[in-house]
């Protein structure tokens, strides 16, 4: 299997002190920044959009892994790509034309993926997986950080890896949620490869060890 890579969540990050918490991921053993896009409509809350993007793209070394939670997102699909965006996911739930929404990302110049939430059953991706660079379990409800994990995520994983093998893909899965260094091995095993951690670094005494620590386990 792929080397497994570590997101660290922007969304948790002090923007009053962003650069600085930029620059510790720039130095720190993780692999994306995971930007979390919200639009008040799609999910409750609100985050930020393309002017914060394109000064996080400034600054960092490391790809962006765009996660859109907002309603049709095919309207902006190109403005993302434009400001720095190197991974844009998409939710199923938000797009009605997800084939359509995923070959714009790709022409776009960016890695596609989709987004399930936790109510939505795998058997939707069967076709569309193919056409996935990666696919974004959410393993809390979607809009707010700091949620408890599911547990029905582990079966979730598992039953996703043996999708992506039974047609030969190469498909990451990424965990979006209550990572933790609790959690992350049994993540690991059920098949997951790319993990989202954010009130879990951010929140730390020391954020970039707590990366170290979770890249290690991952990867152990």
């Amino acid at each position: 299997m792929s080397s497994k890579l570590i997101a660290p969540s922007i969304l948790a990050a002090d923007f009053a002190n962003l650069q600085r918490d930029i620059e510790m991921v720039n130095q720190s053993d993780a692999d994306w920044f995971h930007i979390d896009v919200m639009d008040g409509h799609f999910v409750p809350n609100i985050s930020y959009g393309m002017p914060v993007i394109s000064a996080i793209k400034k600054h960092a070394t490391k790809p962006l892994d765009v996660h859109l939670m907002i309603e049709k997102p095919e309207r902006y699909i190109e403005e993302f790509a434009n400001v720095g965006a190197d991974i844009i996911t998409v939710h199923y739930e938000s797009t009605v034309h997800l084939h359509r929404t995923l070959r714009q990302i790709k022409d776009a110049g960016c890695k596609a993926g989709v987004v399930l939430n936790i109510t939505t059953p795998l058997v939707v991706l069967e076709d569309i997986l193919p056409e996935c660079y990666m696919v974004l379990l959410m393993s809390i409800n979607p809009g707010f950080g700091g949620q408890k994990f599911e547990e029905v995520t582990y079966k979730r994983i598992k039953n996703l890896r043996q999708m992506i093998d039974a047609q030969g893909l190469d498909t990451r899965i990424e965990v979006d949620g209550g990572v933790t260094d609790k959690n992350i091995q049994k993540l690991v095993e059920a098949g997951a490869d790319t993990f989202v951690a954010g009130s879990h670094v951010f929140g730390s005494d020391n954020p970039t060890e707590t990366i170290k620590v979770l890249r290690e386990l991952a990867n152990a």
